[in-house]
């Protein structure tokens, strides 16, 4: 009888101690799952601090632009009575961006036109059939328009503020694919000349 009044005791004895070791145990496992979620705190703190810094950043590049845009609204002041007054093209052979005799002949006349008209400005606008890559015709499309704005800076001194270019590459073809000569028609340089209509 003893023995079990004393083997009852210890088996209480050791519960209780195991309940202790429990307690401990959960108790260092929620401080440590605090210790996780005040870092975790932390962070989204640094990163709204590091959003509101960005926030204000872009509404400080906001307003310069709009500050920019008035300004470049300021300068084009009288280009609305600008109109069409000259138009060319010129081809080209396949992945070719030279200028050859009847490319120099048409640009020719679009420097004439252009000293002719003092305030006039040309566009010069690349384009490539579809064969090669993408971004290989972009590329493309923009040395021939180069090659064209070169050539009437060189010989007729045409001021580069007054030609903009820009490369389609193969995104704006005059011809389908199905057409009779499609990619000849699509390899091209067009010219535009706008100037004042007064």
């Amino acid at each position: 009888m003893k023995i079990r009044l004393m083997l009852s005791l210890l088996i209480v004895a050791l519960m209780a101690g195991g309940c202790g070791v429990n307690k401990t145990y959960v108790a260092s496992e929620i401080a440590a799952s605090e210790a996780r979620t005040a870092a975790e705190l932390d962070q989204v703190r640094d990163k709204t601090d590091l959003n509101a810094t960005e926030i204000t950043r872009l509404q400080g590049l906001a307003t310069a632009l709009d500050e920019k845009a008035d300004l470049a609204i300021n300068k084009a002041s009288g280009f609305e009575n600008y109109q069409i007054i000259w138009s060319g093209k010129i081809s080209y052979d396949f992945d070719d961006y030279n200028i050859n005799g009847v490319a120099a002949s048409i640009l020719d006349e679009a420097g004439m036109k252009l000293e002719e008209v003092p305030h006039s400005l040309i566009e010069i606008v690349g384009h490539t059939d579809q064969t090669g890559s993408a971004k290989y015709n972009i590329m493309l499309g923009e040395k021939r328009a180069n090659a064209a704005k070169r050539y009437l800076a060189d010989k007729f001194g045409t001021s580069l503020y007054r030609m903009f270019i820009v490369s389609y590459g193969e995104e704006k073809p005059v011809a389908l694919p199905d057409e009779r000569n499609a990619s000849s028609q699509n390899r091209r340089v067009t010219l535009t000349i706008w100037g004042s209509i007064q």
